[in-house]
């Protein structure tokens, strides 16, 4: 869904033919005719034999319509119609990492060597995507709520071969303050070689989520001197007053998460390289 103002779309001048049918499918941007109502799909269920679906609005209310005429799509009347269905998988399952599923596999033990990241957000998006992947090599990924005294908290762990860190920081550029932080940590006694620090550019690890997988254009530019997720969510037009409200928003966002194809490579690159180095 965009961020920037949904207004109603111009009608088309009535035709004789009738509006072509289209598949209804999620993220789809419609307008009922009737009252006006502008949302994105977010749900298609089948419900005493018919079709319902919602449509949610850029300030994050939704209403349920059945499918049928009396629709916009980019403007032009529509008939929707039930959801094309998929079409059977070919090749090998895969996970929503892109790995191939091992099926029937159990989790293996958890290893002594973890997966740090630095809130709860960023430990709930790798889960998502890398879970399946994590769980067959035993490998724990837990939240740090801040990287401040990193090197404190990579004394206290004690590595060595056997307990290695891969430790994801967010805004990990050259001259930053974590870049800095990073420094010290793998200065502590242990760290060398048993210690891997990788991060990505963005200001938070909502930023890693694809714009298209969003539906917006981009992330909108938040003012210096703003908090970061409190700028987004206003400038999406969402509640953005309490931490109730920001976790509602970011669970709406991780939702709209499948697989690594909605990340962005900065990301997805930097994880990789931690799993691997834990696993080699």
């Amino acid at each position: 869904m965009s961020y920037e103002q949904w207004g109603p779309a111009e009608l088309v001048a009535p035709k004789k033919t009738m509006p072509p049918d289209v598949p209804i499918e999620l993220g789809m941007v419609l307008e009922d005719t009737q009252t006006g109502w502008v949302g994105a799909v977010t749900r298609v269920e089948k419900s005493g034999g018919m079709y319902v679906f919602s449509l949610e609005d850029r300030r994050g209310k939704s209403r349920t319509f059945e499918l049928g005429y009396g629709f916009l799509l980019e403007g032009r009347p529509v008939r929707l119609t039930p959801p094309s269905p998929r079409p059977s998988p070919t090749g090998p399952k895969r996970t929503a990492s892109g790995s191939v599923a091992v099926e029937g596999a159990r989790a293996r033990v958890a290893r002594a060597s973890r997966i740090w990241v630095e809130g709860k957000h960023d430990a709930e998006l790798v889960e998502k995507v890398w879970g399946d992947d994590l769980r067959l090599e035993g490998i724990v990924v837990e939240p740090l709520h801040g990287v401040d005294d990193l090197a404190a908290a990579v004394a206290e762990f004690q590595p060595g071969p056997q307990r290695r860190l891969g430790i994801l920081v967010d805004h990990l550029v050259n001259g930053s303050k974590e870049s800095r932080i990073a420094e010290r940590a793998l200065a502590v006694p242990g760290a060398a070689g048993n210690v891997l620090i990788v991060g990505h550019p963005y200001v938070d690890v909502w930023q890693a989520i694809r714009p298209q997988t969003l539906g917006i254009p981009a992330w909108p530019s938040v003012p210096r001197g703003t908090d970061w997720k409190t700028g987004v969510l206003r400038a999406f037009g969402w509640p953005h007053a309490t931490p109730e409200d920001t976790g509602l928003a970011w669970q709406k966002l991780l939702g709209a998460v499948r697989t690594y194809a909605d990340l962005e490579p900065a990301l997805l690159g930097r994880v990789e390289e931690a799993i691997d180095f834990l696993t080699a």
